[in-house]
């Protein structure tokens, strides 16, 4: 079983910086990323990064301003650039193998989730 804790919320002006952090306990995953939930909307896969051979996948909307990194057991997103559309729960989420990489149904596991508000 895999438990994440995440970090690093809070709220910035537009153009502003944040990182995320998520710290995975028990067994360790594959397949770690971020997914992000505005009010009204359904979730979204924001970016991931396997392991394995380190490859990462970004969302079009995130692409050159979010960088998802690893360093053991946590997985960090680098939010540069933000945008107020930005503005939602960001939420880690692990897997052995997830099919589909921005597919909510592929993942097991889920943390509580951490703010982030971006002000125009």
């Amino acid at each position: 079983r895999v438990q994440l804790v995440e970090s690093g919320g809070g709220s910035v002006q537009a153009g502003g910086s944040l990182r995320l952090s998520c710290a995975a306990s028990g067994y360790m995953p594959n397949c770690m990323g971020w997914f992000r939930q505005a009010p009204g909307k359904e979730r979204e896969g924001v970016a991931v990064i396997y392991s394995g051979g380190g490859s990462e996948y970004y969302a079009d909307s995130v692409k050159g301003r979010f960088t998802i990194s690893q360093d053991k057991s946590t997985v960090y997103l680098q939010m540069n650039s933000l945008k107020p559309e930005d503005t939602a729960m960001y939420y880690c989420a692990a897997d052995k193998s997830p099919g589909t990489w921005y597919e909510v149904r592929e993942y097991n596991y889920w943390g509580q989730g951490t703010q982030v508000t971006v002000s125009s």
